[in-house]
């Protein structure tokens, strides 16, 4: 089915834009998920997608929600994660790039955001994309005024095939200009055995495809980091819990390590 034409996105029932967890916590951290569902509004039915497709990597980020939690939990982090599919847009382009509401996903032709009028991807922006980082934004802004020290860490997943190609890293530790807080995570990821661990790949952290760690971490100074981990150690709880509980350690030697380097 596709998308009907009507402005509106949302039907009062629907859920929220985004959810949020832990949000007493007192950790430094700071959690975001910009892919952590495959949920798609009523209104744009299934984008023209048979529903096996829905399930794969390239309508979410699969299992970066749940091994978030887990850290939410361990680390005392509040956590905000984006509640519908990047399918409908993402959470993690700016809007003004054509991979914001994207028309094509890995090899998928996504029949049902194509040709989509103005109005129909402004309502998407703003019921879906501005609310979340309009939470993100007022959360950071509350420690910043509070005087709370932040590291901000953006959860992700990545397939383990890519058009065709096997990715054999476990993990990857992404980030852009600044490496403060990243170096220290990956050297913490590398010296863990048996392990793969990607240094800004396979994706690199941009000005240009990226909008959470510039806007909400670089822009405000904080230290950060981007995680990948590869969906299919993460796809049952076993896999959850024991990365969740490796992230935690590492996070937590990382922090010690910062501030006893930078004197933050």
């Amino acid at each position: 089915m596709l998308p009907t034409t009507d402005q509106a996105l949302l039907a009062v029932d629907e859920p929220a834009p985004f959810v949020e967890f832990g949000m007493s916590g007192g950790s430094a951290f700071v959690l975001v998920v910009d892919h952590a569902s495959r949920r798609i509004p009523r209104r744009l039915g299934d984008l023209g997608l048979p529903a096996a497709e829905l399930e794969r990597h390239v309508a979410w980020d699969i299992g970066a929600l749940a091994v978030a939690k887990h850290l939410s939990s361990a680390l005392g982090a509040p956590l905000i994660a984006q509640n519908y599919s990047r399918l409908v847009i993402d959470c993690n382009r700016d809007p003004s790039v054509a991979s914001s509401i994207p028309t094509v996903g890995e090899l998928l032709e996504i029949p049902g955001n194509i040709g989509i009028s103005a109005a129909e991807a402004t309502a998407r922006r703003i019921e879906i994309f501005e609310p979340y980082h309009a939470r993100v934004r007022a959360l950071l802004d509350e420690r910043s005024a509070a005087g709370r020290p932040t590291i901000l860490v953006a959860q992700h997943s990545m397939t383990s095939v890519y058009k065709g190609s096997r990715r054999e890293m476990h993990a990857a530790v992404l980030y852009n200009r600044d490496t403060r807080f990243a170096r220290l995570l990956l050297e913490g990821l590398r010296r863990e055995p048996g392990l793969m661990i990607g240094d800004n790949e396979p994706y690199f952290v941009s000005d240009e495809t990226d909008y959470t760690i510039p806007r909400h971490g670089e822009a405000r100074g904080l230290p950060h980091v981007e995680i990948e981990i590869r969906q299919d150690l993460i796809t049952d709880a076993v896999g959850q819990d024991e990365w969740a509980r490796r992230l935690t350690r590492l996070l937590q030697d990382a922090e010690r390590t910062f501030r006893q380097t930078s004197g933050w």
